[in-house]
């Protein structure tokens, strides 16, 4: 088992396998998008399959397959089949926004990924044209209803936005009095690309429950799994169920079990943190397994406690999430 230095176990690798999308949500990224990183730059299949492999044999044993949007990438499910193969990796999840999802449906289903959570800020198409700068709405309800029909654990992630998609909270809610699917209401970050200004927010966890408990007064509090990120409810008679991730107000960071591999190999111990090495650089440079596995623990050695601890030293606090790897 691998732990950092704050006695925190260290089970869960978010892996991005591209910053590009094909949309431009207004919170992510510039209009017209970022510099974008040449082929060289970003990590290849074998790399990323590689830094997996040595993850998995000190302890990782979930993988989150992220963007930019990874379905962007050519040859995408190859490296999700490999990865799903490799020993140690009991758990392989996908986030997408879900505009070419419908089409690797069937062979996700086949591969065995155990969860996919769809990116979607709300439920109206002139507004989802407003946030993502794209006329996708249509597509993505599709992916909706067919990862519905298929069966496959679904969670809907939707960045909590003032003055953008308040009015979508309580719609978004009652989408799991229907279907079988976990709504996370996300605390809106500073990761933008630079593509706006970033003030603190008001829509805090508290006031999206307080919001939601004003439709709803007999929400339910649920059990948080282990190491979860969301503080997760229910509604009265509910198929589904619904959870709030406080990421700006960092009050989750105790049980932390994440690290990040961003698409250019820079591992990340926190989402706020700017980026501590480039394994891409060390491996082109002819690290062995062994070199990698120490210099990974050298790092988990030194891990912010929280966030804010992290943002401190951070030095490129307007990142875009599409570079971070999700």
């Amino acid at each position: 088992m691998l732990y950092d230095n704050h006695g925190r176990q260290l089970r869960y690798l978010r892996l991005g396998v591209t910053d590009r999308c094909n949309l431009r949500c207004f919170y992510c990224m510039p209009e017209d998008g970022l510099n974008f990183s040449h082929r060289s730059q970003i990590l290849s299949f074998e790399e990323m399959e590689r830094l997996t492999r040595i993850l998995a044999e000190m302890g990782i044993n979930k993988v989150r397959i992220t963007g930019g949007e990874p379905f962007v990438r050519k040859n995408i499910m190859e490296l999700i089949e490999n990865i799903s193969t490799i020993d140690g990796i009991n758990s392989v999840n996908i986030t997408t926004n879900g505009t070419s999802l419908i089409e690797h449906l069937p062979k996700l289903k086949a591969i065995g990924i155990d969860a996919i959570n769809l990116s979607l800020d709300c439920l109206d198409r002139e507004r989802f044209l407003k946030i993502t700068r794209r006329d996708e709405f249509d597509q993505v309800m599709d992916s909706f209803h067919a990862l519905m029909d298929s069966g496959i654990t679904t969670k809907i992630n939707m960045v909590v936005m003032e003055e953008h998609n308040i009015e979508d909270i309580i719609p978004m809610c009652e989408l799991t009095l229907q279907h079988k699917v976990s709504v996370r209401f996300i605390e809106e970050m500073p990761f933008n690309g630079g593509g706006k200004k970033f003030t603190p927010i008001t829509w805090n966890a508290r006031q999206i429950l307080a919001h939601i408990q004003g439709h709803y007064p007999n929400v339910e509090k649920l059990p948080d799994p282990e190491s979860s990120t969301s503080l997760n409810y229910q509604l009265p008679n509910a198929k589904g169920s619904f959870g709030i991730i406080p990421a700006y107000t960092r009050t989750i960071c105790h049980s932390c079990d994440r690290i990040r591999l961003t698409p250019k190999g820079e591992l990340k111990t926190c989402l706020y943190d700017g980026g501590s090495f480039s394994f891409r650089d060390f491996m082109r440079a002819g690290a062995t397994d062994e070199e990698i596995r120490n210099q990974f623990r050298t790092l988990f050695n030194n891990r912010a406690k929280d966030g804010f601890e992290a943002q401190q030293k951070s030095s490129n606090p307007f990142e875009s999430m599409a570079t971070i790897g999700g």
